[in-house]
C-alpha cells in the first residue's frame, strides 16, 4: 500500500453533531446572503433600465419637436 491506513474518507471526516450544526448553519448563512447579493444585483439593474428608458424618450420627445 501506499502507505495510508485502512481508514476510510467517510470516516476521517466525521463530525460531531455541533460540528454539524455550525457547518449548517454557515451554509444557511451563505445561501441567505447570495440570494440578498443577487437580489440587489437584480435591483440595480431594473434601475439602470428604468434610467435608460427614461434618457431614451427623453431624447426621442426632443427629437420629436
Amino acid at each position: 500500500m501506499n502507505g495510508m491506513s485502512n481508514e476510510t474518507v467517510a470516516e476521517r471526516e466525521k463530525l460531531t453533531r455541533d460540528q454539524r450544526k455550525a457547518r449548517d448553519a454557515e451554509r444557511r448563512q451563505d445561501a441567505v446572503r447570495a440570494m440578498r447579493e443577487h437580489e440587489l444585483a437584480q435591483e440595480a439593474i431594473y434601475d439602470n433600465m428604468k434610467r435608460l428608458r427614461a434618457e431614451r424618450l427623453a431624447r426621442e420627445a426632443q427629437a420629436k419637436k
